[in-house]
């Protein structure tokens, strides 16, 4: 499953899983839209492409919280 990052690790922005503005790479890197932009959608922990991050809502969301372990690292 996929885990829900409740943050940008290049700013820090909150990205709630339950809303839409998050772009992850395949290993789940995970970045704000400002952000991504900024890396012309490239990982640059792994150079694989960010994608649009799907949310998670109402049951599912409950039955399968986000994570809450922040990845920016001020």
């Amino acid at each position: 499953m996929l885990e829900m990052r409740p943050d940008c690790e290049r700013c820090g922005a909150d990205l709630p899983a339950d809303a839409p503005g998050a772009f992850i790479c395949s290993h789940e890197c995970t970045f704000c839209a400002e952000c991504a932009d900024a890396l012309d959608e490239r990982c640059p922990n792994c150079a694989g492409e960010l994608l649009d991050r799907p949310t998670r809502v109402g049951k599912t969301l409950k039955a399968n919280p986000a994570s809450t372990e922040r990845r920016f690292q001020s």
